[in-house]
């Protein structure tokens, strides 16, 4: 059986009598990265990184393009238009952009039971929402680089180790590329908003399950305090914030 390092690309090659059926990990012997990957009952098994290659990325809620249009249209207007009048106001000849209401974001959503509850709640309030069966799928939409925003479940593709696998990729990342992904655990043992337990669980956000019906001001609240705080560092790298 091969499987190869999603993180550093080496193939491996496993003796097959040794594998196990179902789930198991392996260590990359060059990077030390950790690799799940599964074999089945017949023998056959993947890689995380072969699970890529046969999936397309995560589909995006159906109802979700819409309001996400909408958002993003008003966005746009508003901020030219406010930049339109600074530029009369001061008789400037050129206009700036500014961020004086709120951005339409884009949301992957990695989760088990709760996972229809939460794309509607932030469907409904503007969210463009993909929605990822596997890991596999999860990591496809993120390669595109438009979605910053990730709500996961310890519940997501049990069989495919879902939630362990996003945290390690996280774990994995250089810091530049982990400033751009703001990671959200949805449980039922954590406590919402709670920065240490994140910090130390290499986390952005944490929310409790109860809180499920506040999720959208959650949310909004925690990523513009997230934006506060690497205001200046982004300004200076000419990057968006999230």
């Amino acid at each position: 059986m091969i499987i190869r390092c999603d993180n550093c690309s080496v193939s491996l090659q496993i003796d097959e009598s040794k594998v196990p059926t179902g789930s198991f990990t392996v260590r990359c012997p060059r990077c030390q990265n950790m690799l799940r990957a599964y074999r089945k009952v017949d023998g056959s098994g993947s890689s995380t990184v072969e699970q890529l290659a046969a999936n397309k990325p995560a589909p995006a809620v159906p109802d979700s393009g819409q309001n996400f249009a909408a958002k993003e249209s008003d966005f746009q207007i508003n901020n030219a238009l406010k930049s339109l009048l600074s530029a009369l106001q001061a008789d400037k000849t050129t206009l700036e952009t500014e961020d004086g209401n709120e951005k339409p974001r884009r949301v992957l959503l990695c989760l088990g039971d709760k996972r229809d509850v939460v794309a509607k709640s932030l469907t409904e309030a503007g969210y463009k929402v993909y929605l990822a069966e596997t890991p596999a799928q999860a990591n496809e939409r993120l390669r595109e680089g438009k979605t910053g925003i990730v709500i996961f479940s310890p519940d997501f593709a049990l069989e495919y180790g879902g939630a362990a696998i996003l945290q390690q990729k996280a774990n994995a990342m250089y810091s530049a590329e982990r400033r751009r992904l703001f990671l959200v655990s949805l449980d039922d043992t954590g406590t919402t908003m709670n920065a240490q337990e994140a910090f130390l669980r290499n986390l952005n956000l944490i929310i409790n399950s109860r809180d499920i019906a506040q999720l959208p001001l959650i949310m909004n609240r925690a990523i513009h305090d997230y934006n506060d705080m690497y205001h200046y560092f982004n300004q200076g790298s000419e990057m968006e914030a999230i």
